[in-house]
């Protein structure tokens, strides 16, 4: 769990661009915080516009990195001259904006407060449905700050979920640190059950599972496929971090399953449903990852071509046994790092590019994009946008009919039917 401070420089853009990089932070427990002397880790969301801003940004980044532990640095800024904070000699770490909130987690459990509430955010209601988790994995912190998994019973979640749909929630999120493993304090996993109750409340809303690593999610895996299959309520969208394709560095990792586990529950998903989307999570330059590990990983990422992925560079956390291996030299971790996240945007792209052409039924329109557009999901939580949305009358919590008309390497473009 961080305290970051995030700064936005620039268009109304880099402001929608940060407010989502704060909603996906707030998501896995992460808070904000006012100034930079108080947080963990500092955001700078840059702009580019004319030589006067390049030197103020650097001047600011140059400031941010002396003020805090991590600074990251997105925005145009970075995106179109990165090399410029480096050949500066600024110790930050420049990456594309929707990188930053995976960044910023290094490959940990998102972390809930104990009293955590549900939220309602516009039409998306955010549920956490327990807290801590089962692992012990040997990089990251979050198991200090939260202890093993704590399950309100079905009942509390689904009246919980209840509440939300009747204050508006059109997209329901269910959040917690391993969503998979919720209910094993009471000796059984639930999560099917529990989503087969929400399902089965009244209101036309979304369902969308958060984090549930593979081991939980392998127990369950056939009646969890089940489910997804019998509900249209549910998005058909699991994120199971696999965080590495070789079973040496899952060992030392403490990660509790093996890549065949992983191919497993893949394989059980792909039989139960037609059109659904993976989301996967990889730890790039862990401390006893060779050569070989990383090719394993690459060669993993090309076999299952997951349709979302988080790309995280190995950082040691303070406590954590992993702090205490001799790490990798920065240049490696850099160059696996492009590597995969250059093969990442070749297989996203990919599986956008196959959606051009197609009709998409019952979108759920989310939330405003930028300018006037409006960001939707279709039933496998692909992202898609509408321009001009008030040309057409839509607005977050309408359900629409779309045809994909273009794509991007992270959305598609869509015009309502």
């Amino acid at each position: 769990m961080a305290r970051y401070h995030i700064e936005t420089y620039g268009c109304t853009s880099n402001r929608g661009e940060s407010r989502e990089i704060e909603r996906r932070l707030r998501d896995a427990g992460h808070y904000r915080v006012d100034g930079v002397d108080e947080a963990d880790v500092a955001i700078l969301n840059t702009c580019t516009v004319v030589e006067k801003t390049e030197r103020n940004m650097l001047r600011r980044a140059e400031e941010l990195a002396d003020e805090t532990a991590d600074l990251f640095i997105t925005g145009c800024m970075a995106l179109a001259q990165g090399e410029a904070f480096s050949q500066a000699d600024i110790d930050g770490r420049v990456l594309h904006w929707d990188e930053v909130p995976e960044a910023v987690t290094n490959g940990e459990c998102p972390t809930t407060t104990p009293d955590a509430e549900p939220i309602l955010d516009g039409v998306v209601g955010i549920l956490p449905i327990a807290r801590g988790c089962m692992s012990d994995c040997s990089y990251c912190i979050t198991k200090h700050a939260t202890g093993k998994i704590d399950s309100p019973s079905i009942e509390e979640n689904v009246a919980k979920a209840r509440a939300l749909i009747h204050a508006g929630a059109k997209e329901i999120r269910i959040t917690g640190q391993d969503t998979g493993v919720y209910g094993w304090d009471d000796g059984e996993r639930k999560l099917h059950r529990l989503l087969e109750r929400i399902c089965e409340l009244d209101g036309d809303f979304r369902v969308r599972v958060g984090m549930a690593n593979p081991k939980g999610v392998h127990g369950i895996r056939r009646e969890l496929a089940a489910v997804f299959a019998a509900y249209d309520e549910l998005y058909d969208f699991l994120h199971a971090p696999v965080q590495s394709g070789s079973d040496d560095v899952l060992g030392d990792m403490r990660r509790q399953h093996q890549v065949a586990e992983y191919l497993e529950v893949v394989e059980t998903f792909d039989e139960a449903l037609d059109y659904w989307t993976l989301s996967t999570d990889f730890i790039v330059g862990f401390p006893t990852e060779t050569d070989h590990d990383h090719e394993q990983s690459m060669a993993l990422l090309r076999e299952t071509r997951p349709e979302k992925i988080n790309v995280t560079r190995f950082s040691k956390r303070p406590g954590t046994d992993a702090a205490d291996l001799k790490g990798l030299g920065g240049t490696i971790k850099k160059e696996r790092s492009k590597a995969m996240s250059e093969l990442k945007r070749e297989i996203v792209a990919d599986a956008y590019a196959d959606m051009v052409g197609e009709r998409r039924e019952d979108v759920l329109v989310v939330e405003e994009g930028t300018g006037d557009s409006v960001k939707c999901r279709d039933s496998a939580y692909r992202q898609l946008i509408v321009q001009n949305a008030s040309e057409y009358g839509i607005e977050p919590g309408d359900f629409v009919d779309l045809e994909v008309t273009a794509h991007e390497t992270m959305y598609a473009f869509g015009t309502p039917v």
